[in-house]
Parts: C-alpha cells; structure tokens; sequence
C-alpha cells in the first residue's frame, strides 16, 4: 500500500513537471511569435518605409560629398595689368588631431622642405584659431625638388599631406596695397558673422578658407569669389577617395578692371619716397579714380596665409601706421584749399562781389584776439581773385564771420563735405564738417556745446573743426572744375549709363563757377604755384594749402625748425587740368611737409605731365622731388611706355609656369 502512494506521488510529479513545461513552451513560444513579429515590422518599416533614407545612409558610408572651390577672379587696372591672381602650387596640409608629436613631426618635416621661424609661427597662429581635426597649412609653394623629397617620405607623417590649390599673389608687392586689398583666412569672428547669412550664401562658402578683407577683395568679395561646385566620390573604408562618381563643377569668380593706372599709381608712390600722406587722382566728368594713394604701403602677400605676430606687430605699432588708408580714412585740415569753396560760397550767397575790396594789414583783430596772416606785412587790398591767388587770411576770416559757421555748413555739405563720398571702398570716413548742431551732439559739458563765433573765423581758412579726407577734397574740386556737377568716385569700370545715374547737378551760378576757376589757373600763373607749373605745356589751376597738424599759440611765431617732424605744418595742394576743359583732379597731402608749393604741388605737377603729355619723370628728378628739392622737372621726360612697372618693396615675382592664366595684352594707355 505504501508502495502504491509513493508511485501514485512520483507520477503527479511527473504530470506537474511536464504542466509546467508545457506552459514555458508555450510562453516561450509566444514570446518567440511576438519577438518575429516585431523584426518583421521592424524590417518592413526600415526596407519599405525608410527605404530612401537607409538608402542614403549607405550610400554616405560608401561616398563622399567634396566641395570644389572655385577660382578666384583676377584684379586688373584700366590697361589690363594684373593686381592680383592666383597661381597653381603645392601645400604642405597638417590635420593636427592626427599628429601623436607635433614637435617631433615639424622637426622631421623640416628635414625634407624649409621651414622658417615665421612659417612655424604662422603655423602655430592658425593653429590656436582652428579646429583640431581641421588640416592647417603648414607650408605654400613647395618646390618640385620639396614635393618630391616629401612625397616619398610621407608614408612616416600621419596627419600631413601634399595638397595642390590655386593660391591668392599680388604680383606688384605693396604698391596700391590699401586700394587692392588682400585676402585672408577666414577667422572665428568671420564664421559667427557669417551665421547671419542665408542657406544658400553659407554653402557657397563650405570648402573655403580665405576671404576679402580689405580695399577692392572686400568689398566685391561675392564676384570675385565664384560659386562653389561638388564633387561626389567613392571612398574606401579608411575614407580615402578612390574614384570620382559625379561632379558639379565650380563657377570662376568674376575678373575686374578697374579704373586705376598702376603705373601713375606707382609714380606716386615713389614720388612720396619715405614720407607719410595721401593722393587722389581722378577725371572729374566720370568719377574714374586714376590714382588713390596711401603712404606708406604694406605688402598684402603677408596676410595670404596668415600673418605671423611678428609682422603684424611691426605693421600696426608702427608710428607710421601703414595700415591706415589716408586717402580715404585720413581726415585733415584743409588749409587754404578750403578758399576757392569758401570763394564760390561768397558768391552764390551774394556776401561779396568778385570786385569787393577787402584790406588785409596781415592780422585781423576779432574780440580782442588777433588772427595772424601773411608774415609781418600784408597782401594790402585783395578782391575774390587776388584773395586765392594771394591766399589772403584776412578775407576769409572776414568772410566767414558774416555767414556764420551754419551758413557755411549748408553750403560745403552739398560740395560732399563732412560725408562719405561713396567710393566702393569700405571704412571710408566722413570726416568733420562742423555747425552747431555738430557741435552740441558731439560735446557733453554745456559750456562746450554753446558755439563761440571766434570759432567761426578760423573756419574760413581750413582750420578749426574742419577735418577732411582727400578724396573729399578731390570729389568737391571735380564738382567746382565740372561745371558744378558732383561725380561718384569708383575704382570699378563702369558703363556710361551707370556714370550718368550718378552724376549730381549742385545748381551753382556758371559765371561763379568761371571766376573761382579763373582766381585756381591765376594761382599756376602769378600765385603760391607759380614756380612749379613754370614751363607747363598745359593751363592748370590750383590752390595751395598749408594746414596747422597741432595748434601755435596766437602769439607765437612758427617755426617748424624747432618742432617735431610730426608737429610741423601739413602740406597741401589741390588742382586740374587743362585748365580749359578740365579732364584730370588731383588732391594731395604731404604730412608734416609745410608749405603746399614746397612738397604737395611738385608731385601733382608730375602726375598732370604724366596723364596729359605721356611724359614720365627722370630718376634724377623722383629723386629731387622725394627730397622736396624740386619744382621745375629736372633732367629729359620719358615717355611712359618706355618705363617698366618698378613695384615698391615687398615685389613677389612670379614666372609664367606659376601663373594660372597670363594675363590678356594690354591694352594701349587710355590717357
């Protein structure tokens, strides 16, 4: 019996057990069902639904999207001289995320291609300013003997590679540097800006490091730019491309011609020699700038790659500031210059007569403060034409004080004074052109927004508050020799009809035109520039100005022996030519070089010899005029044709196998 129980037991057992599994396979089972169905969906959503999705992923890990840079457009001057191009040559690339030693590596590197301390610390500057895994370059135009050495060596550098690319030169070195610009790498603050662009404007610049940055390469960045193209590639499994499977080719940026002559451009700029100022040659019927000069230049291939702190430290501490653009973002006094304006403005007023008599005892003596004239004598009595020719003070004090500083104002604001002329240049300033509403914007005390009228007087001569850039001066001399028409300023070539939108009639009398320029080509005759344009095969006008660069106490005689070099007088001269149908306006500024006919009418007078008589000066005469020891020319003219391109300091060379595209013929001298 008790046999039976224990076997009856075991046998429930039995049946429990296999309860028990009947019920795990059939959980088990389900679970199996559910988990198939689930990889079914699955697979069905990602082969049915996301089919182009997943299609694209694969697609993306077998290729590769590359942009294609495009070349950037040539800069060339009105007679088809190239500025700035590019030329084809190999990089050395570092990718620093994929270098274990830099030290080590750069020290190998330099075994096989030269690297100098400017180069590693160029190097080392774009390093901090970029990403780690972005390839830096290291080292441009490698020699072929470099590439060769490298190339077969470069199995031991992980992290650096051979990469050819077009790269930006400026053949000419430093001359017109601030006007052509350069290019630069594009830095942090460039790419946060950049943020603010539309899709379409960011795209176009993935693939590329360098941008405009300064004179014509900023400001028509996008012609000259391109638009970018693709290519797409197939890549292998370390991601390196092994055929190209499509591509979309790059759009070459725009080449430009512009309105400037290198050559008179480069006349100037050995003319000025070691000193510091400005030069604006420009035809005042059209706008067409000929020459914009600032000295001293820089070399704007230093900034290609990325300036290294050494250069750029020497470049922007310097006293000298060759980085400033004069022409356009230099503000000066404009001395006596400012009279034929300031003569026009006495005629259209009808506060004088061209026969109104004033006596000029060489002082004139205004609420007990006298202002000084001419020396210890006197010019005696002066009308409007002897007063320019002369340059008589004491009419323009006089002058000034009965119209009122707000008079004035109104009258040089539509000349184009105290505002940017609108060149296609950035950075232009606008200078000062003072009134009283000037004077209570711009001062905080209540004492020093009330407008004395002593501060008027000194207005009359150029000085006070006014402050101009030269291209001012030259903008509103073209509007008082081109029949009392403002022309627009531009360095890019442009169609007759564009010139013509841009052409603003003033409304001037044309018998007070006639007579201010009839008082400018007395002062070449008879006046302060009599003996520069002596022997001139042409009629010019023109008007000398010296303009105080710090302030002399009334009583106080100057002296500019004992003062500083930076402390002394400015010298300045305006004028055109010919006299009788005016097709050339010149503007200059001589720093701290005194009297106008001393250092500023000696180069305008070789500038209108080389525009209107084709006549280009002697080395003996530069030499002369850069010393401020010539008036007259010295020594036979010759022509300008029969001179080569002499480029400043700072001349890159480039030979014609570097050279992308040589450059068109040049077209003869449009002079």
């Amino acid at each position: 019996m008790a046999l039976y129980s224990s076997e009856l037991a075991t046998l429930r057992d039995v049946e429990a057990e296999l309860e028990r599994f009947r019920q795990r396979l059939l959980v088990a089972g389900a679970a199996t069902l559910l988990l198939l169905l689930l990889l079914g969906l699955r697979l069905t959503y990602l082969q049915v639904w996301q089919y182009q999705d997943m299609l694209a992923r694969a697609e993306a890990n077998r290729t590769a999207v590359i942009p294609v840079v495009p070349k950037r457009g040539e800069i060339r001057d009105r007679n088809g001289v190239v500025l700035a191009t590019n030329f084809a040559s190999y990089a050395l690339q570092v990718t620093p995320s994929k270098v274990a030693d830099m030290q080590a590596t750069l020290a190998e590197v330099g075994k096989l291609v030269e690297l100098s301390p400017r180069t590693l610390r160029r190097f080392a500057q774009l390093r901090k300013e970029s990403r780690s895994f972005d390839a830096i370059t290291l080292r441009n135009q490698l020699s072929d003997d470099e590439v060769a050495r490298f190339a077969a060596q470069q199995y031991r550098f992980d992290g650096v590679e051979l990469a050819a690319g077009l790269f930006r030169m400026y053949p000419l070195g430093a001359s017109a540097s601030h006007l052509v610009g350069y290019i630069g790498r594009i830095s942090p603050r460039d790419k946060t800006a950049m943020q603010k662009w539309s899709e379409t404007e960011q795209a176009n610049y993935r693939g590329t490091d360098y941008m405009g940055k300064r004179g014509i390469e900023e400001y028509y960045e996008s012609q000259l730019h391109g638009q970018s193209g693709h290519a797409r590639v197939e890549t292998s499994a370390s991601g390196h491309p092994v055929r190209t499977l499509a591509r979309t080719p790059a759009r070459a940026g725009q080449d430009l011609q512009l309105t400037l002559d290198i050559k008179l451009q480069q006349l100037v700029e050995r003319l000025y020699g070691n000193r510091r100022g400005a030069l604006v040659a420009m035809d005042p019927r059209s706008g067409d700038i000929l020459a914009l000069v600032s000295m001293p230049v820089f070399d704007p291939n230093l900034f290609v790659e990325g300036i290294d702190t050494t250069s750029w430290r020497t470049l922007n501490e310097s006293l000298d500031t060759p980085l400033l653009n004069r022409a356009i973002r230099g503000t000066y006094p404009p001395g006596s210059t400012y009279k034929p304006f300031m003569a026009l403005l006495a005629l259209s007023s009808g506060k004088r007569q061209a026969s109104t008599v004033i006596q000029d005892p060489g002082y004139w003596n205004f609420g007990g403060h006298v202002f000084r004239s001419h020396g210890e004598g006197g010019l005696g009595p002066v009308n409007l034409r002897t007063s320019i020719i002369k340059s008589s003070n004491v009419y323009y004090y006089t002058l000034a004080n009965e119209l009122g500083v707000d008079t004035i104002h109104d009258f040089m604001q539509r000349l184009g004074f105290g505002a940017r002329t609108g060149i296609d240049l950035r950075g232009e300033l606008s200078g000062v052109l003072p009134s009283q509403a000037w004077k209570r914007r711009h001062f905080g005390k209540p004492e020093q927004q009330r407008w004395y009228a002593g501060e008027t007087v000194s207005l009359g001569i150029g000085q006070g508050y006014n402050t101009f850039t030269p291209l001012q001066l030259a903008t509103a001399t073209s509007a008082l020799v081109n029949g009392g028409v403002r022309v627009l300023p531009h360095l890019l070539q442009r169609s007759p009809e564009d010139i013509a939108a841009t052409r603003t009639p003033l409304g001037y009398e044309s018998q007070h035109l006639a007579m201010v320029r009839e008082a400018m080509v007395g002062v070449t005759q008879e006046g302060t520039s009599r003996g520069v344009f002596a022997g001139a095969a042409y009629t010019s006008g023109g008007k000398t100005g010296t303009a105080q660069a710090v302030t002399i106490a009334q009583d106080d005689k100057y002296d500019a022996a004992k003062l500083d070099e930076r402390q002394r007088d400015h010298s300045l001269y305006i004028g055109f030519a010919p006299a009788e149908a005016p097709r050339l306006v010149v503007a200059a500024i001589v720093e701290n070089a005194g009297f106008g006919a001393t250092a500023a009418a000696p180069i305008v007078r070789r500038v209108m010899d080389y525009w209107l008589l084709n006549q280009y000066p002697s080395e003996a005469d530069i030499a002369a005029v850069q010393q401020g020891n010539a008036r007259v020319p010295i020594g036979p003219a010759r022509s300008v044709s029969d001179v080569p391109l002499q480029a400043l300091p700072g001349f890159v060379e480039m030979t014609a196998a570097s050279r992308v595209a040589p450059p068109p013929p040049g077209a003869p001298p449009a002079n």
